[in-house]
């Protein structure tokens, strides 16, 4: 485990960073964008939380939230330290199938609650749905930029944190989902709902 006894080093001052493995690369590199995202999930993820109260109708929502915020932190070490072509298997932490699998399950169960979709949903609805969905929506983007990372560098990069990232964000909808459920269900999307329908402007009162 790290021990952080002084928080400023002035290393990066330069705008480089030192990665898991000691090499330094620059802060606007596509790796360190991409754990970079991974981290402002996270923090997302906190806001959710601190909505959710520890003995309430939401604890176990809450308990799996705070199970997948180590596990961010696991992809974020991970993606900070390249794969190596030498590298001892369990030498360095690493996603693992197990980690994915569990987020599947975890899907499973909370959306066999819910009804069928019909239409897309807006992100909205309790506080801790849109919180929710602001965290999915961050996830999204650090996966896309793990897509960009194992596009440059495929051969030092695990690729099951792209598809634990991509779970995660399926998890997130489903759990906005569920923090709807007592305040009326989903928010849905109403294609053209204020869409003008004549040159007068009005919109359609049919």
């Amino acid at each position: 485990m790290p021990r952080l006894t002084k928080i400023y080093t002035k290393t990066g001052d330069a705008g480089d960073t030192m990665l898991g493995d000691g090499s330094r690369v620059p802060k606007s590199s596509v790796r360190v964008d991409a754990y970079g995202d991974v981290d402002e999930a996270n923090s997302a993820l906190g806001l959710a939380i601190a909505a959710c109260d520890a003995d309430g109708p939401l604890a176990e929502l809450r308990n799996a939230l705070l199970s997948i915020q180590q596990d961010l932190f696991d992809v974020g070490a991970d993606l900070c330290t390249p794969l190596a072509s030498d590298e001892t298997p369990g030498k360095r932490l690493r996603m693992t199938d197990g980690q994915i699998d569990r987020i599947e399950r975890l899907i499973d169960v909370h959306n066999a609650a819910l009804g069928p979709l019909e239409s897309f949903i807006l992100p909205g609805g309790t506080e801790l749905s849109a919180r929710l969905h602001l965290a999915r929506t961050i996830t999204r983007r650090a996966e896309r930029r793990v897509v960009a990372l194992l596009a440059a560098e495929p051969d030092a990069t695990n690729p099951r944190t792209l598809v634990f990232l991509n779970r995660v964000s399926d998890l997130l909808f489903v759990l906005g989902r569920v923090a709807n459920v007592s305040n009326g269900g989903d928010v849905l999307w109403v294609p053209g709902a204020n869409r003008e329908t004549n040159q007068g402007g009005k919109a359609d009162e049919s």
